[in-house]
């Protein structure tokens, strides 16, 4: 068996310090439905977990996997601690109306071909980066914006690199 070959799944660039200007009830609220909302953090790792294991035949796509997961579980932490930095309790959960929702794994799609799997991801990850983009558009607080665009550039990458795997893999 080959081995897997070493890819970035992550910008080179530095990620900006996590710090806040104060605390701010909204912006906690976006923070946590980064964390565990439907379109999530805690959602893409879990989804790139299962795509993981169903793709273990192929050593390449399993690594790259993990590999970005990794990378999300990253996002995930800084998003966690932001929203808890700007005062919300940072569980996978997230606002809805008056009320919490718990991140649940019904949140995401299980794709058992591989070519569905493909679309699957790089829609998701599409998505994540119109809600950051979003998100930076109207958040003023300087800190959260700076890294929510480096979050950009990794999320940004995993397109590239799952655009680059359905090509190879989906002929």
């Amino acid at each position: 068996m080959d081995e897997p070959k070493i890819i970035a799944t992550a910008s080179d660039l530095p990620y900006p310090p996590v710090a806040v200007d104060g605390k701010n009830p909204a912006y906690a609220k976006a923070m946590l439905d980064n964390v565990g909302g439907a379109n999530s953090e805690m959602s893409a790792i879990s989804l790139y977990v299962y795509n993981n294991l169903r793709s273990g035949h192929t050593p390449d796509i399993a690594q790259t996997f993990h590999k970005v997961s990794i990378v999300e579980m990253h996002h995930l932490e800084i998003f966690g601690k932001l929203a808890y930095m700007l005062g919300e309790d940072p569980r996978m959960w997230t606002q809805h109306g008056c009320k919490k929702a718990y991140w649940t794994p019904g949140y995401n799609q299980y794709p058992v071909h591989f070519p569905e799997m493909m679309r699957n991801v790089i829609a998701g990850e599409n998505a994540a980066i119109k809600k950051y983009q979003y998100q930076a558009s109207y958040i003023k607080d300087p800190n959260i914006t700076a890294l929510l665009e480096r979050i950009i550039l990794d999320e940004q990458l995993h397109v590239q690199i799952f655009e680059k795997m359905a090509r190879e893999y989906c002929q």
